[in-house]
C-alpha cells in the first residue's frame, strides 16, 4: 500500500470513528453536525429512519449538494468508499432502532441532454431514478415520481426515467449496501448556463425546492409503507433544529428592522396644526406635514442588509422567508429615503400592492349600501365619549390581563402629543394620542385590535425561536389587520361608522394611486360619501403621509382574506404563533410539524366575548364585511 493509500485509509477510519461517535450521541437523544476531517460532514438532527446521501467526488457548487443538506438526516461524502462505510454503520443503527431505513442517494447528471430537437423552447429535462428491490422502496419510487409529475413547470418539466437498481449505471451506492433500501436519483443540471461558469439562480433555487420535495415524498412513502410513521405531512420530517446560520441572519435582520419604526418615521407630527391650517385656507391648499428625523442610515443598513449571507440556511422554506423579509426591508427603507418625494408613492404601491378592481368594488359596495336617506351616514350615533386617559386606563387593565396569561407579556402604554388621533402599535408599545376621543361602544373594539391582534403577535412571536416571528415575516400586515378587524366584530363593536371608514380607505387609495390631489380626495368624501369634514382630512392625512402611503387599503384586502380563510374551514390559531401572512400559513403548518415553532403562549381575549362564538360560526359559514354590521 502506498503512503497516500495508507493516509487515506487512516483518514477513512478517523472519519468512520467520528461517525460512531454521532451515532452515540443520537442514541444519547442529541443532535449531530460533524465536519469530517475528509471534507465531508454529518448532519442528524434526531434519530430519523432514513440519509440522504450526497457523493462529491471533487465536484464543488452542486445543486445536488444543497437538496442533501436540506433534509434534516443527511451525509455529505467525499468519494464512494466513504460514503458506502458510513451509511452501513448509519443505516444498521437506525434499522435496529426502526426495523426500517432508507437511503436517499441524489446527484447530477454530467450534462443536461437536450431530449428534443422540435420544440423551440422550455425542453423537457431528464431525471433518472431508480431503486433497490423491496416493496416500500417500490412505493417510494411511485411517491418521487407522483411528486415530480405534480410539478408546476415555469422553466422546463421533467421528464422521468424509472429504471431498476440493477440496470442504472448511477445507483453505484445502492450496489454496494447488502440489502440496505436506496433510492437513487439524478437529475440534469439545467440551472446552469450552457458554455460558461454561470448558472439561473431562480432556476436553481426551483430545482432544490421541488426535487428537495418530491425526495421528501418519497421518504414518508417508503416509511408508510413500512409502517414505520403516520406522518400528518411529509414535511414532518423536516428539521427541528436551526443551523447557525439561520440564527445569525436572524439577528442581523432584527437588528436592521430595530434601526427604525417605519410608521412613526412617516407620521406627521403636527396633525392638528395642519388642519387648522387647511380649514383656514377653506380646504383649497394641501397641508404642509412635519416629521421626525429619520434616525436611521439608509445607505448603512442597505449595505448590511444585503450583506447577510443566506447561502447556508440548509433550508429552502426558511431561505425564502429571510429573502422575502430582506426585500421588504429594502423597501421600506428606499421610501424612508424618498420621504416626501414622489418617489415615496412609487415605492408604496410596490410594497403593498396597487388596489385590484375587486376590492375597489368591494368598498363602493360598502358605502352605497350603508348611506341612509339624504347622504347621511346610517347608525352613526354616539352613546357618550371617552378621552386618551380613559382609553389608557382601560388599555393597561386589558394588558394586566394578558400578563397574567403570560408573564412575558410585556407591554407598555404611551401617551403621545406627536400623533394624529388614533392608537398605533410600534413594537411591544401602545401609543395613544392625546387627541384621540372615541365613542365608549368602540373601546374595548380597539383595545382588542391593538392588543389582542397587534401586541398579542408581537409577544408570541417574541417566544418564538427566531425574532423574524415577532417582526413579521414579509407582507404580514394585511392579515394582521383583517384579525385586528374581525377581532372589533367578535366583541361587538364592528359599527357602520367604523366600517365605511375602512371602506373609505379602499376608494381614497385608489384615487391617490390614480393621481387625485390631496384636496380632490378630501373634497369627495365629503361631498360623494357624506364624510364630516374633520373625518374626511383624517382619512387623507394617513393616506399622503410620506408622501403617498398605500397601506390603508390592507385593512379590507386583509379582512376579506381572513372572512374566506374561515369559510373554507381554516383554522386562527396558527395566526397567533406571530406576525404572519396568509400566503405562510402553510408554511407555519409546516414548521410546526417539523417542531420549530411553539404553540401561542397566549390567546387572544377577545375570543371569550359571550358572543364571540356565536359570531365566529356565522363567518365561517359564509359572510361579506357588510354583513358584519348587521350580524353583531
Amino acid at each position: 500500500m502506498s503512503k497516500a493509500q495508507t493516509k487515506k485509509s487512516s483518514a477513512t477510519a478517523v472519519d468512520i470513528t467520528a461517525v460512531e461517535e454521532a451515532l452515540a450521541s443520537i442514541n444519547a437523544g442529541k443532535s449531530v453536525r460533524c465536519d469530517l476531517d475528509n471534507g465531508g460532514r454529518i448532519h442528524i438532527d434526531r434519530a430519523l429512519p432514513f440519509l440522504c446521501v450526497y457523493v462529491s467526488d471533487g465536484r464543488d457548487g452542486d445543486a445536488a449538494l444543497d437538496i442533501t443538506s436540506a433534509n434534516a438526516s443527511y451525509l455529505i461524502a467525499p468519494d464512494l468508499d466513504f460514503a458506502v462505510a458510513a451509511v452501513q454503520a448509519i443505516a444498521g443503527a437506525m434499522t435496529k432502532r426502526f426495523t426500517a431505513f432508507v437511503v436517499l442517494d441524489v446527484g447530477e447528471l454530467a450534462q443536461d441532454r437536450l431530449l428534443s430537437d422540435d420544440a423551440p423552447y422550455l425542453l423537457p429535462f431528464e431525471i433518472t431514478l431508480s431503486g433497490t428491490d423491496q416493496p416500500e422502496t417500490h412505493a417510494a419510487l411511485d411517491g418521487f415520481a407522483s411528486a415530480v409529475g405534480s410539478i408546476e413547470a415555469k422553466f422546463r418539466s421533467p421528464r422521468l426515467d424509472r429504471r431498476r437498481a440493477a440496470d442504472d449505471p448511477h445507483a453505484r451506492l445502492a450496489a454496494r449496501l447488502d440489502g440496505f433500501a436506496c433510492v437513487t436519483v439524478r437529475f440534469a443540471p439545467i440551472y446552469r448556463v450552457p458554455g460558461s461558469e454561470n448558472t439561473y439562480p431562480d432556476l436553481r433555487e426551483r430545482v432544490v425546492a421541488n426535487i428537495f420535495d418530491a425526495g421528501l415524498q418519497a421518504i414518508a412513502a417508503f416509511l408508510k409503507a413500512a409502517g414505520i410513521f403516520n406522518l400528518p405531512t411529509h414535511r414532518a420530517l423536516g428539521r427541528r433544529a436551526f443551523v447557525d446560520a439561520v440564527e445569525r441572519a436572524d439577528r442581523c435582520i432584527d437588528e436592521i428592522a430595530a434601526t427604525f419604526d417605519f410608521l412613526l418615521a412617516v407620521t406627521p407630527i403636527n396633525a392638528d396644526a395642519a388642519w387648522q391650517d387647511f380649514k383656514a385656507n377653506g380646504f383649497q391648499r394641501p397641508p404642509k406635514f412635519l416629521y421626525r428625523p429619520l434616525t436611521v442610515q439608509v445607505n448603512v443598513e442597505k449595505k448590511k442588509l444585503f450583506s447577510i449571507a443566506f447561502d447556508r440556511f440548509e433550508d429552502p422554506v426558511l431561505f425564502n422567508l429571510y429573502r422575502e423579509k430582506q426585500q421588504e426591508l429594502d423597501l421600506q427603507l428606499s421610501m424612508l429615503f424618498a420621504r416626501e418625494t414622489p418617489r415615496f408613492m412609487e415605492f408604496s404601491r410596490a410594497l403593498y400592492g396597487r388596489v385590484e378592481p375587486s376590492l375597489l368594488n368591494a368598498a363602493k359596495d360598502i358605502l352605497a349600501k350603508t348611506v341612509g336617506p339624504g347622504g347621511e351616514i346610517a347608525g352613526g350615533g354616539r352613546a357618550g365619549s371617552v378621552d386618551c386617559y380613559v382609553i389608557e386606563q382601560a388599555a393597561r387593565t386589558m394588558i394586566e390581563m394578558y400578563r397574567r396569561q403570560y408573564s412575558g407579556f410585556e407591554a407598555t402604554v404611551e401617551l403621545r402629543d406627536d400623533l394624529p388621533a388614533g392608537l398605533l402599535v410600534s413594537g411591544g408599545r401602545l401609543l395613544i394620542s392625546r387627541s384621540t376621543i372615541m365613542t365608549r361602544r368602540r373601546l374595548t373594539a380597539l383595545l382588542s385590535h391593538e392588543i389582542g391582534v397587534h401586541l398579542l403577535t408581537y409577544f408570541n412571536g417574541s417566544a418564538q425561536g427566531l425574532r423574524l416571528f415577532r417582526t413579521g415575516l414579509a407582507g404580514y400586515e394585511g392579515v394582521q389587520e383583517g384579525l385586528a378587524v374581525l377581532a372589533e366584530y367578535l366583541v361587538g363593536g364592528m359599527t357602520t361608522e367604523r366600517l365605511r371608514l375602512i371602506a373609505a380607505r379602499v376608494v381614497a387609495c385608489a384615487a391617490m394611486l390614480e393621481g387625485a390631489s390631496f384636496q380632490e380626495i378630501f373634497h369627495a368624501l365629503v361631498r360623494d360619501y357624506g364624510f364630516s369634514e374633520i373625518s374626511a382630512f383624517n382619512v387623507t392625512l394617513r393616506l399622503y403621509r410620506g408622501g403617498g402611503l398605500a397601506k390603508d387599503a390592507i385593512y379590507l384586502r386583509g379582512l376579506q382574506e381572513v372572512l374566506k380563510h374561515l369559510a373554507n374551514g381554516g383554522a386562527l390559531d396558527p395566526f397567533w404563533m406571530g406576525k404572519i401572512a396568509a400566503s405562510h400559513f402553510g408554511v407555519m403548518q409546516e414548521l410546526n410539524s417539523r417542531g420549530l415553532l411553539k404553540a401561542p403562549e397566549i390567546r387572544p381575549v377577545f375570543l371569550l366575548h359571550p358572543q364571540a362564538q356565536k359570531r365566529l360560526e356565522k363567518a365561517r359559514s359564509g359572510l361579506l364585511p357588510v354583513d358584519m354590521i348587521a350580524s353583531s
